[in-house]
């Protein structure tokens, strides 16, 4: 998958913290689920304000950025600032 400039690149977590989302410069992201770093890895892709992840295993899913906010997978994810 190839990445473009984007603003969207940095952690994302649900309003528990319990999911975090890294999203990486290069195009490869991190998520955290609980206790377990690194729960999956891989690789996304942004097309405007549409996001798509493809896991190291192979599996996909995909989301949209609005308003500040990414809708993923039912999951409501806020950037965090701190």
């Amino acid at each position: 998958m190839k990445t473009i400039n984007h603003s969207y690149a940095g952690l994302w977590v649900t309003k528990d913290r319990y999911i975090r989302h890294e999203l990486l410069d290069e195009g490869r992201y991190v998520e955290a689920r609980g206790n377990v770093e690194g729960a999956y890895t891989g690789n996304y892709q942004i097309i405007g304000d549409h996001i798509e992840y493809q896991d190291d295993t192979g599996f996909t899913a995909d989301g949209d950025f609005r308003n500040g906010i990414l809708y993923h997978a039912g999951m409501i994810l806020y950037r965090d600032h701190g």
